[in-house]
């Protein structure tokens, strides 16, 4: 029943399990390691183990310590022992059973000697399976049928929802992650209590619904748990903005509305956190901006309001503000690429290279997910113009160093010709120069000095 990949992990557990064998404890290896020897899924660069065991935590010390490189305490009152052996990273918990009061966003921990008890506390049947690395022959444990939802593609939990859920209300978002991640269908008792128990979302922290939304946007296809988060009012609670798009109308995307043009976007850009992010923003102004006219309906201005309004959802949400900054530029300027068509001179792609800065690559990954037309002669012609616009970048990047584009004198050129001291003047001619130098392109220094002088000169009135 244990698939042969799971000897090489066993061989690297043999001599840990040895030593709680010897003491007298059982170790049980948990948690999505074994969940992903039944599917087969690579677990990537991550190495770390997660393990459960009927020993209390200063006796996991007592048997770690003689052989870890490093052992780390931090999660101790909550049952957890963290060490280093050979370059593997282990965390060791006692078999636990917690809940969360009601108003509490920490969950009250109280330690278990029985493996069931410990796995009825986990949050989904194909998580609560573990196996027993002590004695001669591993043993799987699944009792609540973990293996068989697996097989039949079903996301189910060991106890009912509802106590699934009050345990810790996050995992109404995992849910999210584990039906878009691993093509699971949720029980409908689990939707059921999801739906009826969204609003206790809100007792968990910002971060933790940050990192858990994270997870959900980077994977492969994150289509199903978005729409998981939107039809069971949880997205709500945390993203209010995502079922505000549900019924307004896209003009330019008549088939759709804008909730499923978004998912769409996002499930067509590369699966980096920022680009996924910004899709899952750019739109995010359409139903305040909403304006019907003679011409139909419009949405005029939707990508200034959506920085800002992307802005104000990733600071209550604790994005670092590199990110805020990043993706609220990405949503700013996520039309700009789609008027390339129109006739672009070289100033204005010097111009879109400008304004993206060191998001360029992600603004034109972002530009062609943007296209979920139905229309194949439509998409291809979109799809052509990206590509255009791309080898016009990369020919004036090679004549000019476009990424890197400044003004033809620096600053202090400026003073020393003009006479200045440092001051707003100064700035004024530079962004000048820059202007020109989009413009028309380089210049050379005499060039630019009799730029500058002309400038001056009208300045001087």
């Amino acid at each position: 029943m244990i698939p042969s990949r799971a000897d090489e992990v066993l061989a690297h557990l043999q001599p840990l399990a040895s030593r709680f064998d010897a003491a007298g404890f059982r170790l049980y290896l948990v948690g999505g390691a074994v969940r992903d020897l039944f599917v087969g899924r690579d677990r990537g660069e991550s190495h770390d183990l997660d393990l459960t065991t009927n020993a209390l935590p200063p006796q996991i010390k007592a048997i770690v310590g003689p052989v870890a490189d490093a052992v780390w305490t931090q999660g101790e009152r909550f049952g957890t022992i963290g060490c280093s052996i050979d370059s593997v990273d282990y965390e060791i918990t006692t078999h636990r059973a917690e809940a969360y009061t009601p108003d509490s966003r920490k969950p009250e921990v109280v330690f278990s000697d029985q493996i069931t008890a410990d796995l009825s506390r986990r949050d989904f049947t194909v998580n609560a399976m573990a196996l027993e690395v002590t004695g001669n022959d591993p043993q799987l444990i699944d009792p609540y049928g973990g293996l068989g939802d697996l097989g039949a593609g079903v996301l189910r939990t060991p106890l009912t929802p509802v106590e699934s859920f009050s345990d810790d209300p996050l995992r109404m978002m995992r849910a999210a992650r584990f039906i878009a991640g691993y093509g699971l269908r949720p029980d409908p008792d689990l939707v059921a209590s999801a739906t009826a128990m969204s609003d206790r979302i809100a007792i968990v922290s910002a971060e933790r619904i940050r990192d858990e939304l994270c997870k959900l946007v980077v994977l492969e296809d994150p289509s199903e748990g978005l729409f998981f988060l939107n039809d069971t009012n949880l997205a709500a609670h945390f993203l209010p903005e995502l079922p505000a798009m549900r019924l307004e109308q896209d003009p330019i995307h008549r088939h759709k509305d804008v909730l499923t043009h978004t998912v769409a976007v996002v499930r067509q850009s590369p699966p980096r956190l920022k680009v996924r992010l910004a899709a899952l923003f750019h739109d995010i102004a359409k139903p305040q901006t909403r304006a019907i006219g003679p011409n139909g309906v419009s949405f005029h201005h939707h990508e200034v309001v959506g920085a800002r309004m992307t802005r104000e959802r990733m600071r209550a949400l604790r994005f670092d503000k590199e990110t805020v900054r990043d993706v609220s530029q990405l949503v700013f300027l996520h039309l700009r690429g789609h008027g390339y068509g129109t006739g672009w001179t070289d100033a204005a792609v010097r111009r879109f290279v400008r304004d993206a800065g060191e998001q360029l690559d992600d603004l034109i990954a972002l530009t062609r997910a943007d296209c979920t037309t139905r229309n194949k002669n439509k998409a291809a012609r979109l799809s052509a113009e990206i590509d255009e616009l791309e080898t016009r970048i990369a020919e004036l990047a090679d004549q000019e160093a476009l990424a890197a584009i400044r003004p033809d004198l620096d600053g202090q050129e400026v003073m020393e010709h003009l006479g200045l001291a440092p001051g707003p003047e100064v700035g004024r001619a530079l962004n000048h120069l820059l202007e020109l130098r989009i413009e028309h392109g380089p210049m050379d220094h005499d060039e630019a000095i009799a730029e500058l002088d002309r400038w001056w000169k009208v300045q001087q009135g």
